[in-house]
């Protein structure tokens, strides 16, 4: 099985989101992650799509979404000429002995801290997939108290 990413230019409306969830659904196939935001005109949103099967199931996919009237255009970006970005939040616990090492850690993957006070930091990381990974392990050890994270939007080159 691989992993597929798909952006979507469809009408902005009402149930398109639905219509496109509903397609997936009727075909057993799983969304590992899904964002949606509306283009300049707002008229039009982009919808990011990330799935595991394999070719079949892709150009199935594809196919199917070309189909439904509301989808305007289907773009494949699994191929290694896209670039694909996640946004994660992470609030981690702190105190005087672990604050320093946390902030190493940032500095390291590149983070940015964006709120802290005595008890936690709350950070921002953008980064692929693999980035996500390895950041949230890392700090999984010093006590998150939560965490929240994007899907996945990506452009071709």
């Amino acid at each position: 099985m691989s992993r597929y990413t798909i952006a979507l230019v469809v009408n902005n409306q009402s149930g398109v989101l639905s219509k496109i969830a509903g397609l997936f659904t009727r075909r057993g196939y799983n969304i590992d992650s899904l964002s949606v935001g509306t283009l300049d005109s707002e008229l039009l949103s982009r919808m990011t799509i990330v799935f595991n099967g394999d070719e079949s199931t892709l150009e199935q996919v594809k196919k199917q979404l070309n189909k439904l009237i509301d989808v305007i255009k289907v773009i494949d970006l699994s191929s290694n000429i896209s670039i694909s970005r996640e946004l994660v939040l992470i609030k981690v616990d702190t105190n005087s002995n672990n604050k320093r090492d946390i902030i190493d850690i940032v500095d390291t993957f590149r983070a940015k801290i964006i709120s802290y006070n005595k008890k936690s930091i709350i950070i921002e990381l953008t980064g692929d997939k693999a980035k996500i990974d390895a950041f949230t392990s890392v700090l999984s050890s010093y006590g998150v108290k939560e965490l929240t994270r994007t899907g996945s939007v990506g452009l071709i080159r």
